[in-house]
């Protein structure tokens, strides 16, 4: 059965994309479990985001190449041949502190460099999704793509790299010029370019940040409600506790703020229900674009494993239909069962997260006054190098599994753990403590070589720096390391300095 649920995970995949939408909620039939904290004293909805009309130059972006060097999809039923090496062409010479500026008004005059482009990050090996979540307009003709993220699968190794765009991420826009990314797929479609919004966003995606997008979904957040309701709701190991304003019931009007609410979730395995998910996955009144995407993708690994662990498949009829009904897409379940046999490569190690974020972008006030985000050249070509080539770093750590147990008070503290273990690469299990008094946390070593910097490398990652080891080598054994968490776990971590 497990081949078949590699399908089922890419239609969540494209159905999460719904996070980043903010129309109003639709009514539901019951009230999903919550902390209420205080009562809003001027609460208001999600605001629109700022979209000042700006003038558009048209140099194009650092990272911009030839897209006739774009190597076209081979999915897997295909057999691969070799390709060329793209090769660079030169671009246009630009002014590179005109694009990346220190400081909020560049000075008139910089000194130029010329530019050659940059080939794809990615080949053929991989099948490289991008996850729209869109906010149709009343008109029903306007969608804001306040959500993308960037799926990009090595289906042979049992890979998978998801990197998370902000929406105000400057870059250059072919046909446009430079402009914030979340207006390119408006563009696309009011301005007649080849392939609507979707071949703008691709475009984009491909000239200004070097990767080949395969297939487009986008979907609008009611579709995400459905898919988690489906599968019976989810339980998203939240570390750190998260605090922002919620309709008390998604049927009240979210113009009236006596009808909003504080409302906390974690730290702890939280469950829920799709309003919840969506709620926790796309708010951003209290905190901002980053964490909103660390948490989208914190519900999308929840929902990946869940869909790798559960007998989701007796659900794809009902899945592709909501999925059918409520995402946009050049994807069909034909396409997903291709993909089946290659199910078995994938585990809950499998997932790496990344964010276009600082140090990787910085931010600037533009001259007609809008606040966006300017990429870092260097430090972002780093980071999508990394996103986007097959670790053979993390093939190493998904052969070692750890087992954790919870041996502090505090329920439900092994998912936790387990879930920022995965974050870093290691394969993870969960079994109950011979008790739940530990203090401190112990590592059990059941390897046979004892490497001590492996055991460092582990009691790094869950930060559990005063923690008891044993060396207790047994090759019967069925995983490599156990580790018991004591009283003194803290579970809060920030994923995006997890070593890959």
């Amino acid at each position: 059965m497990k081949l078949k649920y590699f399908s089922v995970c890419i239609v969540i995949l494209f159905l999460l994309s719904a996070c980043g939408a903010s129309a109003p909620a639709t009514p539901q039939q019951s009230f999903a479990p919550f902390i209420l904290i205080t009562s809003a004293p001027n609460a208001s909805p999600t605001p629109t985001p700022f979209q000042p009309s700006l003038a558009t130059p048209t140099q194009p972006s650092l990272f911009s190449f030839d897209l006739n060097t774009a190597s076209p999809l081979i999915l897997p039923s295909q057999t691969p041949s070799a390709s060329p090496t793209p090769q660079t062409t030169p671009t246009a010479t630009i002014s590179a502190d005109q694009l990346f500026p220190t400081q909020a008004a560049p000075p008139a005059q910089q000194p130029t460099l010329d530019l050659a482009s940059l080939p794809p990050l990615t080949n053929n090996e991989t099948i490289n999704f991008l996850l729209i979540g869109s906010d149709r307009r009343p008109t029903g003709t306007s969608h804001r793509t306040d959500t993308m993220l960037i799926a990009i699968v090595w289906y042979k190794e049992g890979q998978l790299s998801l990197i998370s765009i902000p929406r105000d991420l400057w870059i250059y826009i072919p046909t446009v010029g430079m402009q914030r990314i979340n207006t390119a797929f408006q563009s696309g479609e009011s301005g007649g370019y080849p392939g609507g919004g979707n071949g703008l966003l691709k475009d984009t995606i491909l000239q200004s940040l070097g990767i080949r997008i395969d297939h487009v979904a986008m979907v609008e957040f009611d579709g995400f409600r459905k898919i988690v309701d489906t599968l019976g709701g989810i339980e998203v190991p939240v570390a750190c506790p998260y605090t922002d304003w919620r309709l008390k019931h998604p049927s009240y009007d979210p113009n009236n703020e006596n009808n909003w609410w504080l409302y906390t979730v974690g730290p702890g395995e939280v469950y829920m229900d799709g309003d919840l998910a969506l709620w926790y996955a796309r708010s951003r009144m209290r905190s901002s674009d980053f964490d909103r995407g660390r948490r989208q993708q914190e519900v999308l690994r929840t929902l990946f494993q869940k869909a790798l662990q559960t007998d989701t498949f007796s659900k794809i009829p009902q899945l592709y239909n909501d999925f059918a009904s409520t995402v946009i897409t050049d994807v069909g379940l034909n396409d997903l069962l291709r993909l089946a046999p290659y199910a078995v490569n994938f585990t809950n190690a499998n997932i790496r997260s990344y964010y276009i974020r600082p140090p990787y972008v910085q931010g600037w006030t533009t001259p007609g006054g809008a606040s966006v985000l300017l990429p870092q050249e260097e430090q972002l070509r780093q980071m999508l190098t990394e996103a986007t080539t097959l670790s053979t770093y993390a093939a190493v750590r998904e052969t070692i599994t750890v087992d954790v147990q919870n041996g502090s008070y505090l329920d439900t503290l092994e998912s936790l753990a387990a879930s920022r273990l995965n974050y870093a690469g290691y394969q993870t299990s969960t079994s109950a403590a011979d008790n739940r008094n530990y203090a401190n946390s112990v590592l059990v070593d059941f390897t046979a070589n004892q490497d001590p910097s492996q055991r460092q490398t582990i009691i790094n990652v869950l930060g559990i720096y005063s923690a008891n080891v044993i060396s207790l080598p047994d090759p019967n054994s069925t995983v490599q390391y156990r580790v018991i968490l004591g009283s003194e776990y803290q579970p809060c971590f920030k994923p995006e300095e997890l070593t890959h």
